[in-house]
């Protein structure tokens, strides 16, 4: 597995290098310090399995990074590792195409862990009983800052049966899984070979089962309903 981490504090850059390296005897890491350096790489060789990407860079804002590099590279997926898990962050790195958010004061098992999930082709989320959010006033949150606890509770991403007893039909579940890869409805048609007027139908139906009003509540309440059972790479290896 080749992986290209962008950070721009040294010290931090060479540990996660030598932890992400240490996974596993088939890791290769090449680490850039801007997103320059990054975008320069890319554009060098683009053959890299896995995107490790911090919010904070010198040279430009890391949620700008994740978007370009989305777009450039649709099947990259990018992996944020952040000082941060505000419950903001979180959510907008998902909604932006982020398949995981990995909190840097997270352990080398829960880093092994997200990295396994997505290279399975699931989403990794925070477990919901992350640190407290700064008190800091944040505009991409919709009220104070609190854990990510709270703000699923809130939103009733907790509220769900278990995944298999969901009652999901084996195309409403083919579909959430291409939808849990960020993928739109237009390329989701055309991987099951549907029209985009049905798979909104099947989209619309998958939301209302697991009673979130948006592809990135889905995200999160699948993420965490599956943390529960195992992991959802499991789950999605096992779903039709």
């Amino acid at each position: 597995m080749k992986v290209l981490l962008i950070d721009d504090h040294p010290l931090i850059l060479s540990a996660l290098q030598t932890i992400i390296q240490g996974l596993s005897d088939n890791v290769s890491v090449v680490a850039a310090s801007t997103a320059r350096a990054a975008r320069e790489t890319l554009a060098q060789d683009s053959a890299f399995d896995l995107v490790l990407l911090d919010l904070r860079l010198g040279d430009a804002d890391g949620f700008d990074v994740l978007t370009e590099f989305r777009a450039a590279y649709p099947s990259l997926p990018v992996v944020v590792v952040s000082a941060s898990d505000r419950t903001s962050d979180v959510i907008r790195a998902i909604d932006l195409g982020a398949m995981g958010f990995v909190p840097k004061r997270s352990s080398n098992d829960t880093l092994f862990e997200a990295l396994s999930m997505v290279m399975s082709g699931g989403i990794y989320v925070p477990p919901m009983s992350m640190g407290d959010d700064s008190a800091a006033a944040d505009p991409y949150a919709d009220n104070t800052l609190g854990s990510v606890r709270q703000r699923a509770a809130d939103e009733g991403f907790q509220t769900h049966a278990p995944l298999e007893s969901l009652g999901l039909t084996p195309r409403q579940t083919e579909v959430l899984g291409l939808l849990l890869q960020g993928k739109p409805n237009k390329l989701i048609a055309r991987d099951l070979n549907l029209s985009v007027e049905t798979v909104k139908d099947h989209v619309a139906a998958v939301l209302r089962t697991l009673n979130v009003s948006s592809r990135t509540q889905a995200v999160l309440a699948v993420g965490q309903m599956s943390r529960q059972q195992g992991g959802l790479h499991s789950w999605r290896k096992n779903s039709p």
